[in-house]
């Protein structure tokens, strides 16, 4: 599984006032602690600040990783706040995200062409929100053939297939698995990714269904999330599901795990 760390977004008050304040050693005390807990991408935003953007996704990306070493996921539908971003980052980043939306995608499309960035390809289109798993798999058949065509390789490309809240329409989540199911059938060796935590918008236990819902998708095919990795219960539950789902080998990590004491919950 593909762990993405959430917390670095600006839409989070303490992060927003540590930007703002550019309060190095809070955002990478943030960044550390996420990496230490298993996250691969450090996500950073900064998308509330218009005008600003560009400046502060540099300045992010050059905090995070000086304090990491990993990559980050340059969250941003703004292809002059990614260019600032891969301007400074060292190794190979995640881009999120590229969808189906006409303007986003040709604006996005020329910046990602022939680079080697991983690329999250959100289920979005002009036409809005979809609500089916068919609908999902047609945006995704799409964003994949642009995608490849426009020389990303298979493996880099990670769909999201947008996961809705279940308190808005109790069919959104069974369609959202469904649609993991369809494209790990039909795009053999794209990965799936998720901000599996929309489920459960408006409901109380929100921790509580995330936990739920994330074996189940795991189960069909999921392989990327992102999450808040500092979310001790939902890990472990990542690492038992993978083991469960034939995605571990020998249960290594599992078990490895399990002596990292990471099950004491």
């Amino acid at each position: 599984m593909i762990i993405v760390g959430e917390l670095i977004n600006a839409s989070r008050k303490a992060i927003k006032e540590a930007i703002q304040n550019r309060d190095v050693e809070a955002v990478q005390s943030v960044a550390r602690q996420e990496h230490e807990a298993g996250a691969h991408y450090i996500d950073v935003n900064a998308g509330i600040f218009l005008g600003e953007e560009e400046d502060y996704m540099r300045w992010l990306v050059q905090t995070v990783q000086a304090a990491v070493d990993g990559p980050c996921s340059i969250d941003t539908p703004n292809p002059k706040a990614i260019e600032a971003g891969l301007s400074v980052h060292r190794g190979t980043p995640m881009i999120n995200s590229i969808s189906l939306e006409s303007d986003r995608y040709d604006r996005m499309m020329p910046l990602l062409a022939g680079t080697d960035c991983r690329i999250v390809a959100l289920c979005m289109s002009d036409e809005g929100v979809p609500k089916t798993a068919e609908d999902r798999l047609r945006i995704a058949d799409r964003l994949i053939n642009g995608l490849v065509q426009n020389r990303i390789p298979l493996e880099n490309i990670y769909v999201d297939p947008l996961v809705q809240p279940i308190s808005v329409d109790g069919a959104f989540g069974i369609e959202f698995l469904k649609a993991i199911a369809l494209i790990r059938e039909k795009f053999v060796g794209v990965h799936t990714m998720c901000g599996l935590s929309n489920v459960s918008y408006g409901l109380p236990g929100r921790s509580f269904v995330n936990q739920t819902f994330m074996p189940m998708a795991i189960a069909l095919g999921l392989d990327g999330a992102i999450v808040n990795p500092l979310d001790k219960r939902m890990m472990a539950i990542i690492i038992a599901a993978e083991a469960l789902a034939g995605r571990d080998n020998f249960c290594m990590n599992f078990i490895k795990a399990h002596r990292a004491k990471k099950f004491e919950l």
